[in-house]
């Protein structure tokens, strides 16, 4: 079938079948304003109910105006997007949005980010027209990590979408009918009493405050206040690569020297890098891929450093626990290794310690909070969270000059800077265990093989002989496919990596909001594969570092106190 020939706003377009009046007016650079559309992180899976009925446009020869974002084109087909009419019409249902919506944005977290709010705005709307009964329910504030406030929905159903279609979780749908219609768990539950994973991709995708994240920057200033407290910051390596966006620099550029500096203008007493702990990470997860492969252990080894992934695990596949590895996440390391080694060489007593992350994650304010855990991250905060107390600050975050992470828990190589990126902790295991297994210089460490946003990678690694056969899963609906895979025994892979974020860390349920602007993810990817690049240590096995904590506090690898200290163990729930 060929091309469809139509006219948006007497401009002529031919566009493929299927395609939808929203989408071919953007090629066009015509904006057709929406709160419920959204095309989601493959690129295929698209939220377009037709439920806010705002992208309203008016077709020749049609009775009644047409949502824009669930109506294909067809030949011939003349559309006017910026009539009388369908001005009115779209003023008139964000008019009825707002009479059924709390007025108190100042005080409200997504305010400056909600689409609603900005709609409003580009509408010149500045008086209530509609006045009426408004839905009322209780907050959901069971979680670590999310919050939900239903006074905020507006039944874009787009955290249905991702958490259903992307995710496979399928937490939220709609309950009840009419004007008492809410996207809920079932039975109204809070959300730590359901399969949620704290992933936070409902909340980066939710156009309003009806989903945000748990705000800890409160307790961050307090304890920065508190002089009986010593507190360190650790920085997760996706944050680098996005925060500069809260700012206006161009996304995908490194800001880790301005991150830095800003970190100690609030108040840190040492600023370190979780890229430390993740090359820690490499250390103890090759060990123990080698030791499975030695000892005929099980197979295959998936990673264990995203939180949201393993509570899908613990939730979905209990009769598995024996497949993941044992590690701790970077974060957790991080802690472990503070409240210890850190904190011997410093002189200070754990108690008085206080560990601070900032991660790109959501259901890292989960992880810490975990009891098998033992606080030993004490505080988590979101590169939003980490921006907002810089603006807070009266950083004038742009102009600052590049500061260096603090030794020992600073220094860390390029392997450790693509765990950031989905195919990065797989890459940098690769690293290692090419020159451990082979006992020869790995000359090119870029494994093209495990990089990319695809779903789904695999790849065949010859080691000298060796074969290891790798997969790469990013969002869990993705991880549900391998995970059934490895259940019904169809494959025979030796590793897999998974991360519940589409596209890795780099699109964390914490990091600035992008609304579906998805070649930013493309541009973060490149900025984390720029640093490796850039860095003079690119394997974690030769961080100096690492070696000096083996040598002076852990042992060996895989040893006896490192599994005291970095390794942990799984439920089912």
């Amino acid at each position: 079938m060929g091309l469809i020939t139509l006219t948006i706003n007497n401009k002529q377009i031919q566009v493929e079948p299927g395609t939808t009046i929203l989408e071919a007016a953007r090629t066009l650079n015509i904006e057709i304003p929406t709160l419920c559309y959204l095309r989601l992180h493959d690129h295929e899976t698209v939220n377009n109910p037709g439920s806010c009925r705002v992208c309203m446009v008016e077709v020749e020869g049609r009775r009644n105006l047409a949502p824009a974002c669930s109506t294909p084109v067809s030949n011939n087909m003349v559309i006017r997007t910026n009539s009388i009419r369908a001005i009115k019409a779209r003023r008139n249902v964000v008019e009825l949005l707002l009479s059924d919506h709390p007025q108190n944005c100042l005080l409200c977290e997504k305010n400056t980010n909600c689409e609603l709010q900005k709609l409003a705005a580009d509408m010149g709307i500045r008086q209530m027209k509609y006045r009426g009964e408004m839905s009322t329910y209780p907050r959901d504030t069971s979680s670590y990590s999310i919050v939900r406030d239903l006074d905020k929905c507006i039944l874009c159903r787009r955290c249905e979408t991702v958490c259903s279609k992307i995710q496979t979780v399928s937490v939220l749908s709609p309950v009840n009918r009419g004007f008492n219609t809410v996207i809920s768990p079932a039975f109204a539950l809070p959300m730590t009493e359901t399969n949620c994973t704290f992933c936070g991709q409902c909340v980066s995708v939710c156009p309003t405050g009806a989903l945000t994240e748990v705000n800890n920057t409160s307790l961050i200033w307090d304890a920065l206040n508190d002089l009986d407290k010593v507190v360190v910051v650790q920085t997760a390596p996706a944050v680098r690569a996005a925060l500069g966006e809260e700012f206006g620099i161009e996304p995908g550029t490194s800001v880790t020297g301005k991150m830095v500096s800003a970190l100690r203008a609030l108040g840190f007493y040492k600023v370190f890098d979780t890229d430390f702990a993740a090359d820690l990470t490499i250390m103890e997860e090759a060990s123990e891929l080698m030791h499975r492969l030695e000892h005929g252990g099980r197979l295959p080894m998936l990673t264990s450093c995203c939180p949201g992934w393993i509570n899908f695990f613990e939730h979905e596949f209990g009769d598995l626990l024996d497949i993941p590895s044992s590690c701790k996440s970077p974060q957790q390391m991080f802690g472990a290794i503070a409240k210890t080694y850190l904190a011997e060489k410093m002189n200070i007593s754990p108690e008085k310690l206080v560990v601070v992350s900032v991660m790109p994650c959501l259901a890292k304010k989960y992880e810490a909070a975990r009891e098998e855990m033992g606080k030993d991250v004490d505080i988590v905060i979101s590169t939003r969270e980490l921006a907002k107390m810089i603006k807070e600050a009266g950083i004038d975050f742009a102009s600052l000059d590049d500061g260096a992470y603090d030794r020992p828990l600073g220094q860390s190589t390029g392997a450790a800077v693509i765990f950031g990126v989905s195919g990065g902790v797989m890459e940098a295991a690769l690293r290692t265990a090419y020159e451990w297994i082979t006992k020869e210089e790995l000359a090119n460490v870029e494994f093209q093989a495990v990089r990319g946003l695809n779903g789904i990678k695999e790849a065949s690694i010859n080691l000298k002989g060796t074969e290891i056969k790798v997969a790469i899963a990013n969002g869990l609906g993705n991880a549900r496919k391998l995970l059934n895979d490895i259940r019904s025994g169809k494959n025979n892979y030796h590793m897999i990596e998974i991360m519940a974020c589409p596209g890795g860390c780099i699109d964390g349920g914490g990091q600035p909001y992008i609304h579906g602007k998805y070649e930013i993810l493309q541009k973060r990817m490149e900025g984390i594969y720029n640093e490796d690049r850039s860095m003079s240590i690119r394997k974690s096995h030769e961080n100096p570092d690492i070696v000096a904590l083996y040598e002076e506090f852990l042992g060996k690898p895989y040893g006896e106190k490192a599994h005291k200290l970095l390794h942990t163990k799984y439920v089912q729930r």
